[in-house]
């Protein structure tokens, strides 16, 4: 984001060149002489000021609680192929967001023709595993790749319980009453709860097709679930079993606990950011996921 004026009112940026996202809150988001801008009168991360948004150059705009949108930033936004996001406080919540029309389908063609054929599925299976376990994983077979993460994730609940104090006895999730869990549960669902929501945000702003995954398939938006595991055994644990240790020893209830440490975590390990960059490494035309052995 700039002060005043910037001289790009004409330029039109292809989204293989973008990388850029802003965050704004707590403002209106509007259209002055042809440029958007972003007014607000400060209470959130912004300082209160005029702000110009350089549009042209992002791939999406977060918008946070407290803010309202014109029709004519609407219409300019797309205009130049720009994504309007709604978002929860921090980017915990992604409530909704305007079809992103990237000027290239190629990110997207280049999912299908991977996700289509076996075996570059289970090559990118492969690469999502090895993100996670931190070393090449040999099977082929996308089940016993599934069971080893169930094997892998209950160790790292408890060494993450461990590692925060916290008396870890057994993931317990009642799908039909989410809050039914001790506290540690509670705040599992909590922050797997915002880091879809990251993932989300990422997924959308590359325009990739949120119903073609790897390794989830059953759900509505498998491809989203897939990226969000990326970060399952070490941040969205890291700020369940935190939030449950300060829900433990203070007053306010986990899921604000819960969502307030997941803002903090998301901007000071740049998320959302470095999941661009994942889904881009794994299914980017230019860096396909790689020949596993």
């Amino acid at each position: 984001m700039l002060l005043g004026r910037l001289g790009l009112e004409k330029a039109r940026i292809p989204h293989t060149d973008r990388h850029g996202l802003v965050w704004l809150d707590r403002g209106r988001l509007e259209v002055e002489d042809g440029c958007l801008r972003f007014v607000t009168a400060g209470g959130g991360e912004l300082a209160a000021g005029d702000y110009q948004v350089p549009h042209q150059s992002l791939s999406i705009v977060l918008l946070g609680p407290g803010s309202s949108v014109t029709h004519d930033a609407l219409r300019l936004l797309a205009r130049h192929g720009c994504a309007l996001a709604a978002i929860g406080e921090g980017a915990v919540r992604f409530y909704t967001a305007p079809p992103l029309m990237p000027d290239t389908s190629t990110l997207a063609r280049e999912q299908v023709r991977l996700w289509a054929d076996p075996k570059t599925r289970m090559d990118v299976a492969r690469a999502m595993f090895a993100i996670r376990f931190g070393e090449i994983v040999r099977t082929r077979d996308i089940e016993v790749l599934r069971g080893q993460e169930g094997a892998r994730i209950k160790r790292s609940y408890q060494i993450a319980a461990e590692r925060h104090g916290i008396i870890w006895k057994g993931r317990n999730y009642d799908r039909d009453n989410p809050n039914a869990g001790d506290l540690p549960n509670q705040a599992l669902n909590h922050a797997a709860s915002a880091m879809r929501a990251a993932a989300a945000v990422a997924v959308t702003s590359v325009g990739a097709i949120p119903q073609l995954g790897f390794i989830h398939e059953d759900s509505g938006h498998p491809f989203v679930l897939d990226i969000a595991d990326l970060y399952r055994h070490d941040i969205t644990l890291d700020i369940a079993f935190g939030a449950a240790k300060e829900a433990a020893e203070g007053m306010e209830p986990v899921e604000r606990l819960t969502r307030r440490r997941a803002a903090r975590m998301f901007r000071q390990r740049d998320v959302i950011s470095s999941m661009i960059d994942r889904i881009k490494a794994l299914i980017g035309p230019a860096n396909p996921a790689p020949e596993m052995p």
